[in-house]
């Protein structure tokens, strides 16, 4: 392969095959490249909402401390190589071209022995770790695709530290059709004597899930909750709109209820994030806990660094702003758990509001129960289809959206529902959200580029 355009072939023709769980193929693909994965360091990532985010945020923390740190997260949402990036770089085009091309090589010589053609995430993933190891990295942040104990990311052995975000229904065909199973799955990538983070389960039987396996791998489990965060606002810096909250500092936490609370009373940082959405507090939170965790390990991570890198983290398709006048935002909402999520952003900061909806999903997943959450908020609604083999028809949406809203029209294409959608707000308070499946947003950037 010579280009970007070929390299898009090629792994467009080898996802035809689909997804296949499990960590033979991924084992055998690593050999072939020399187990370049076991030379780093990582934290990571599982859980069914805010493994991005949190991605970006530990990496943005990580790199305020000098570290080279690589950060990789699926799937993409504006492009392939952004999945990849080193200190907050995306790959360059050709070293893309050449690192799949490596890959490519291991997968033919894989082939040559009688064994199956790698899934166009394991050939990802395994393109991750040599890029990171070519690359020099001292610290990886690696996000799992849908799961975690079959996860072909979970192929390494020791990461330093094992982060749980929230678990809800989702990927059921795969990852099984109760909270336990799933969390069984996403937890499958706590390991032996290693640190975990995990968000603070709101499930009884999700909480239990997870200390049962971090005893069974004597791991140190520490909660992260929201509930922490105090004196939650919104900031104003020059044009950017952020949210911003305090936290306590290590020591203030440290004096529990001793006489030196008194003292320390003022001993909180002072967080702010550009990342928009009520849900990247929790996911903030999620960060720090993460931080501490390394602090633990030995790793130097001051509060400074901290606030620093959750100040600059930035996660596109996470309640993001691609247009201020008009306003238009897009959301990576996908499921019931991330629309509950999103409807209380949307109920917090933007009340009296005329909220248009773009709306594309994915057939597999919970678009019934996303609907009922989210559309009383709507003025209007258009449905598209996303241009994904998985995708759910916009018309068959549409008539879905029907039973939950009055004012629903399909469009044939997502440039035409970004103008229809665009030519029914106005005002200043007028907002255009699209949501559903991070799947579409691509096509409705540039579509929003066009007409604009």
């Amino acid at each position: 392969m010579q280009t970007e355009a070929e390299v898009e072939i090629y792994l467009e023709e080898i996802a035809k095959s689909g997804s296949i769980l499990g960590l033979e193929s991924m084992l055998g693909l690593m050999e072939e490249l020399g187990n370049v994965h076991r030379y780093l360091k990582y934290v990571h990532v599982a859980g069914t909402n805010g493994k991005g985010s949190v991605c970006a945020m530990v990496s943005s923390i990580l790199r305020q401390t000098g570290m080279r740190v690589g950060r990789y997260t699926s799937p993409a949402v504006f492009g392939r190589r952004e999945q990849y990036q080193v200190n907050g770089e995306a790959i360059t085009s050709e070293e893309f071209v050449r690192v799949i091309s490596e890959v490519e090589a291991a997968c033919n010589s894989l082939v040559a022995k009688g064994r199956r053609q790698p899934t166009v995430f394991e050939v990802e993933t395994a393109a991750a770790f040599l890029y990171f190891y070519q690359q020099k990295c001292q610290m990886v942040v690696l996000e799992t695709g849908m799961g975690g104990i079959t996860d072909a990311t979970n192929i390494i052995e020791s990461p330093l530290v094992s982060v749980l975000t929230s678990i809800s229904m989702d990927h059921m065909k795969f990852l099984g059709n109760d909270l336990q199973q799933i969390a069984r799955m996403k937890a499958g990538i706590i390991k032996e004597g290693c640190r975990v983070v995990a968000v603070r389960p709101k499930q009884e039987e999700v909480r239990q899930v997870i200390e049962e396996i971090c005893c069974q791998n004597h791991a140190h489990l520490a909660y992260s909750s929201v509930q922490k965060a105090s004196h939650l606002r919104y900031c104003q810096r020059g044009e950017e709109m952020r949210q911003c909250f305090s936290y306590p500092c290590r020591r203030l936490e440290e004096a529990g209820n001793s006489a030196q609370m008194g003292v320390l009373q003022k001993s909180f940082m002072e967080i702010e994030l550009s990342m928009m959405g009520d849900y990247q507090i929790e996911n903030a939170v999620c960060a720090i806990e993460t931080a501490r965790a390394l602090q633990d390990l030995g790793f130097s991570v001051t509060d400074e660094e901290i606030c620093a890198g959750l100040s600059q983290a930035r996660w596109e398709g996470r309640f993001s702003m691609l247009c201020h006048s008009p306003l238009v935002v897009v959301d990576g909402a996908h499921n019931a758990d991330a629309a509950k999520k999103l409807r209380e952003t949307l109920k917090r900061g933007f009340t009296n509001w005329q909220i248009i909806y773009i709306i594309g999903v994915l057939a597999d997943k919970e678009h019934e129960e996303m609907l009922r959450i989210m559309l009383p908020l709507s003025q209007q609604v258009f449905t598209v289809t996303p241009g994904s083999p998985r995708a759910m028809d916009g018309q068959v949406l549409a008539a879905e959206a029907r039973k939950y809203h009055g004012q629903v029209s399909h469009c044939p294409t997502v440039k035409e529902a970004v103008q229809k959608a665009l030519s029914v707000a106005g005002g200043e308070k007028s907002m255009v959200l699209a949501f559903g499946s991070l799947s579409y947003l691509r096509e409705l950037r540039e579509a929003l580029k066009e007409i604009l």
